[in-house]
């Protein structure tokens, strides 16, 4: 059997964690502005546009603790294989940290386009 250095995947893990707490600040950020667009404007151009922004800021949520679950659980799994093996974890655990890093990235792709939408949005209604 295979095996590699876990730190490399712990500080990872760190990373991913970190990224995730600043999406989901920013996404309490724009539910704000969102909130304060939807007092000003109730004409039903600005609201339907709204009622898709506000699904979506609770679909990231949901998709940010679903993200950190994997995380966690992946870096439990990668401890206790590292105390078995003197700091080393299996390779099939790197194959699994790379399907981790793979969603990250395109939640990361998914969260960029979702606040360029907005900001267009918000741009035309503030």
């Amino acid at each position: 059997m295979s095996y590699t250095n876990a730190i490399n995947l712990g500080h990872a893990h760190q990373e991913w964690l970190k990224a995730l707490d600043f999406y989901e600040t920013e996404l309490e950020i724009l539910t704000g502005r969102l909130i304060e667009i939807t007092a000003k404007n109730t004409v039903a151009d600005a609201m339907e546009p709204a009622e898709h922004f506000q699904n979506q800021f609770i679909v990231q949520k949901n998709n940010i603790d679903e993200l950190k679950h994997a995380i966690n659980e992946h870096a439990h799994l990668v401890f206790e294989d590292a105390k078995q093996h003197v700091g080393r974890v299996e390779d099939t655990r790197v194959g699994q940290h790379k399907e981790i890093e793979d969603q990250v990235l395109q939640f990361e792709k998914v969260i960029n386009e979702l606040r360029q939408e907005f900001n267009k949005y918000a741009a035309k209604w503030m």
